[in-house]
């Protein structure tokens, strides 16, 4: 806040950009991207459509901002959980991350935004690589610990972060396209759980 009580620009500008993500995003998640019309999210949002295209390019980059933000909050959700558990083996660690991220997939908001209408929206290449901004350096300092300490022999760590990624990315897609969730939910996640388990492997190759 500026010294003088009175706002900044900067300031102006980012409380702009956020009520029209937070405007943007219950409609995302429950009519869908086609759906939630830009003329409800400015009205929502209490701003102007000038002001909406001043942030925004178009309809598709407000909804990556969207993306963005459940992603940075499920990234933080899981940080909370993983400090709160009190658990120091990498490898379980990983494990309890991955059901999480099953777990948070599973919610209706989540899973339409995330899954569903990103992936259409944004593309393949643009979805993966949002994701991955906000998951690989931590996968990837995980798998660094569990090498250092012992917990599972040397492999390649990139290489090996972006397969787990890339394993738990299509696990969640097959639990949002499953006529039956749960069931879903129980099968990927005891694949990932073996998929995790087999880092530990010390006779591959």
């Amino acid at each position: 806040m500026a010294q003088d009580g009175r706002r900044t620009q900067a300031e102006r500008a980012a409380d702009t950009r956020h009520a029209l993500i937070s405007a943007a995003r219950p409609l995302f998640a429950s009519l869908g991207f086609a759906e939630a019309s830009l003329e409800t999210i400015v009205r929502d949002a209490g701003v102007t459509r000038g002001a909406l295209y001043h942030h925004f390019a178009d309809k598709t980059e407000l909804f990556a901002a969207v993306f963005e933000r459940v992603e940075g909050e499920m990234a933080a959700r899981m940080g909370e959980a993983v400090a709160a558990a009190g658990e120091s083996d990498p490898v379980e660690i990983m494990r309890l991350c991955a059901g999480l991220w099953l777990d948070a997939c599973a919610e209706p908001e989540v899973q339409r935004i995330v899954l569903l209408e990103a992936l259409a929206v944004l593309g393949w290449e643009r979805w993966s690589d949002i994701g991955h901004r906000y998951n690989i350096g931590f996968v990837t300092a995980l798998l660094t610990d569990a090498i250092e300490s012992g917990s599972i022999p040397p492999q390649p760590v990139e290489a090996t972060a972006l397969t787990v990624m890339g394993a738990l990315r299509e696990a969640t897609l097959y639990i949002a396209r499953a006529s039956d969730h749960r069931q879903a939910r129980a099968d990927a996640g005891a694949v990932m759980d073996r998929i995790i388990e087999a880092l530990r492997a010390k006779n591959i190759g």
